[in-house]
């Protein structure tokens, strides 16, 4: 365990400006839900009703969890039961990050020739990712609190989400050990997490309607922090059980890894055709090899999430009846001819900030190329910088078109066969999604002008999102000043279906993006490769 106090400041000096915002995003959240819990729901009477209501659809208790009360605690507490989901997402791929993709990338092995522990380095990564999650605890709690509800049930809340980052931190440790390649890593990791997710949907749905799967919810790593009950039971105890299954991962995680060499992994490595295909004799062909995982895998999330979001447009008139202000709410969220497409709106532009991070994700592909040291090699044949860099750029403008026109797709189906009005509300939601199309490009132009200007400051992008997430999502509740919710390109996206609207703002969106690229085009052209 030498040096696993210098290799912690090493992750915190990498991870200082993601980690931060992250923390401060995520732990902000739940306090935007009290507020406008409070603002909507002016009595206990139109509390219960909305509680009722939202434990009876099964669509919001599979995506949410249960309900367990009408107090503007729980309600808030039921209206997050997505975050533990992220948290643990980005537990996951920070642990891999920092042991598999370190030792992948040829550093751990430096490192290692130094007086480092054998250990030192996985240690490091799960105190900090662990210890990042205690704090992101510790801000959930006081922001929350800071609304004016009980301090206890707060903190329960923040330990909620701390649960489900400690054990999915410790099962990154684990599948870290099992592959050879980070990618292969992940994708087991995000494997396991859906599993989690769906044991603890079969569980909650099971116990909303009585049946006798509900103990699934306690086997799900995600469902166990929900068992805490923020607000309501607050049994502080499941934070032990939760500590328990993170140290018996810990556990486990240094056991694999002492079983194998460095730079290996526990799994045998599948191999590859004796000669390559004809395809990948071009740039555009290695570029689809490349990226076509991403697309794939990027395609199946957005159309599951188009037919949660499309379906539960079934359950919006029942949640807002009698209640004016909740109207009104959902006017201002999106269109205006109506719940069902004010609704629809909002959530369309949800997943344009989504798709803008697999736009980032497919730009930012280029400067891993070029880190990794296989650009070079490719650009030392016939191959221009130019005709390189736009057969990705070709993945990261189209692949955001196709993502979106799955979820349109799916969004308007499932959202017209649960109100019979399938050929009208497909293209008018299709629409709605692919408009969010110039602002995710526009993040995307953001990533390629620092890859082509300042390569080592393109993963800045995802704090570019970020603060895109912040504007959109609490900007509203926070009561920021118009020109600060100017400075998010989604601001000014045309709230479809349901709203008028001009072409205007697009085209200056559009404009906004092809200057950035242009400009990071020619900056890629004329700067050295590889910078390291």
């Amino acid at each position: 365990m030498t040096g696993t106090g210098r290799l912690i400041r090493l992750i915190l000096r990498r991870d200082r400006v993601l980690l931060p915002l992250w923390v401060l995003i995520i732990g902000v959240l739940p306090s935007t839900y009290v507020a406008s819990f409070r603002t909507l729901f002016s009595t206990v009477a139109e509390r219960h009703h909305y509680a009722e209501t939202s434990a009876n659809s099964s669509t919001m208790v599979a995506l949410y969890g249960q309900v367990t009360g009408d107090s503007l605690g729980e309600l808030a507490t039921w209206r997050a039961g997505f975050m533990p989901i992220i948290v643990a997402l980005f537990s996951l791929l920070t642990v891999i990050r920092h042991t598999r993709t370190e030792e992948e990338a040829g550093r751990r092995e430096l490192i290692g020739a130094t007086v480092v522990g054998r250990h030192a380095g996985l240690a490091a990564a799960l105190i900090t990712t662990c210890a990042a999650n205690l704090v992101l605890a510790l801000v959930v709690a006081g922001s929350t609190a800071g609304q004016h509800v009980p301090a206890g049930g707060a903190l329960a809340l923040g330990l909620e989400f701390a649960i489900a980052g400690w054990i999915f931190a410790g099962v990154g440790a684990v599948v870290a050990q099992l592959t050879t390649g980070a990618g292969a890593a992940r994708g087991i990791g995000i494997v396991v997490l859906g599993v989690a997710f769906v044991l603890r949907m079969t569980g909650d749905l099971s116990g909303a309607s009585g049946g006798s799967l509900s103990w699934l919810s306690w086997v799900s790593p995600i469902g166990l922090g929900m068992r805490i009950n923020p607000f309501g039971g607050n049994r502080w105890w499941v934070v032990a059980i939760g500590a328990a299954v993170t140290a018996a991962l810990w556990a486990g995680a240094v056991a694999l890894s002492g079983q194998r060499d460095v730079g290996a992994g526990l799994l045998p490595d599948r191999l590859g055709p004796a000669t390559a295909a004809a395809g990948l004799g071009t740039p555009l062909g290695l570029a689809w090899r490349l990226h076509r995982g991403l697309l794939v895998g990027w395609s199946v999330g957005f159309a599951l999430l188009g037919l949660v979001f499309g379906s539960l447009t079934n359950s919006i008139q029942d949640m807002v009846s009698g209640n004016a202000e909740l109207e009104q709410a959902f006017a201002r969220l999106g269109g205006t001819s109506g719940l069902v497409d004010a609704y629809l709106a909002s959530t369309m532009g949800i997943l344009g900030l989504i798709a803008a991070g697999y736009a980032i994700q497919a730009t930012l592909r280029m400067r891993a190329e070029e880190a990794g040291g296989r650009a070079e090699p490719v650009l030392g044949t016939a191959v221009s910088r130019l005709g390189w860099a736009a057969s990705h750029l070709l993945f990261s403008l189209l692949g955001p078109a196709v993502v979106l026109a799955v979820a349109g797709l799916t969004a308007g189906l499932s959202a017209g066969a649960v109100n019979h009005d399938v050929s009208g509300l497909v293209p008018r939601v299709l629409g709605g999604a692919l408009v969010q199309l110039p602002a995710v490009w526009v993040l995307a132009a953001i990533a390629v002008a620092l890859f082509g200007f300042a390569p080592r400051l393109a993963p800045v992008t995802w704090g570019a999102l970020t603060a895109c997430l912040l504007i959109n999502l609490v900007g509203g509740v926070l009561q920021l000043n118009q020109r600060v919710l100017d400075v998010s390109p989604f601001t000014h996206i045309p709230k479809l279906p349901g709203a008028h609207w001009s072409v205007v703002p697009l085209v200056w969106l559009l404009a906004v993006a092809v200057l950035l690229g242009g400009a990071g085009l020619a900056g890629l052209r004329r700067r050295d490769i590889p910078v390291g």
